[in-house]
């Protein structure tokens, strides 16, 4: 008996894949690309020294908060006369000015952080006030104040809240009152933190056993990570 070899033909589809691939392995090794994917890889990682190096160490920080979070934070009271303006409008009758009192608050009681809206409660007999009461907070990485005003006698009892240098951070790391800015900030971090993770696959991908290995231990640390969640994690 005798047998016959024929030559291995390949489908279109395949043809086409292996075309493609080989075209973006062709992109990626281009000398341009190259250089540029370089000096991001380079830039960025220099940019990010001090930023990548905060929320690596805060990251400890807020996974074991009893090692490192005062447990008795720092609280101070202090009372402030406020204007009986800011209860009354022009004609004399009861009206609180909102925006008045938090300026007023932030100015001369050297508050800082996010102002919380006004919880106002008043009792009026006669177009007089017989009962009235404020409250409204302040918070800020780390820190919080509670605001109490007695609009009978014009008065704020104010209680500030300090929980230490690692709270801030730890507030500063999950972007917790931080404001807008902060959190813009953060997403920008991120953004470049994939750009930079990206250029360095850039960078391996012409180098065919290192960007092997590579993959290896990328597939490694995956497996471990999800046999932790899978096995671990309640």
């Amino acid at each position: 008996m005798s047998s016959l070899s024929q030559p291995l033909t390949q489908t279109p589809a395949r043809s086409k894949k292996k075309a493609a691939n080989s075209k973006n392995k062709t992109f990626l090794k281009n000398k341009q690309v190259q250089l540029w994917a370089r000096r991001l890889h380079i830039y960025i990682s220099m940019a990010l020294l001090l930023v990548v190096l905060f929320f690596s160490v805060t990251g400890i920080t807020l996974n074991r908060p009893s090692l490192f979070v005062s447990s008795q934070p720092d609280i101070q009271e202090t009372i402030l006369s406020l204007p009986q303006g800011l209860f009354s409008d022009a004609n004399g009758g009861v009206a609180v000015d909102k925006a008045g009192i938090v300026n007023y608050l932030t100015e001369h009681a050297k508050l800082s952080g996010q102002p919380s809206a006004l919880d106002v409660f008043t009792e009026v007999e006669d177009g007089e006030l017989i009962e009235g009461e404020i409250a409204m907070d302040y918070k800020g990485p780390g820190y919080n104040v509670a605001v109490f005003i007695d609009m009978t006698s014009a008065e704020a009892v104010i209680e500030k809240t300090h929980y230490g240098v690692i709270a801030v951070l730890n507030d500063l790391h999950k972007g917790r009152n931080s404001g807008d800015v902060w959190k813009l900030f953060i997403d920008i971090v991120a953004l470049l933190m994939v750009f930079f993770v990206l250029t360095g696959v850039c960078l391996l991908v012409p180098k065919k056993k290192t960007f092997a290995t590579s993959l290896k231990w990328t597939l490694f640390g995956s497996l471990v990570t999800l046999a932790i969640f899978v096995v671990a994690v309640p």
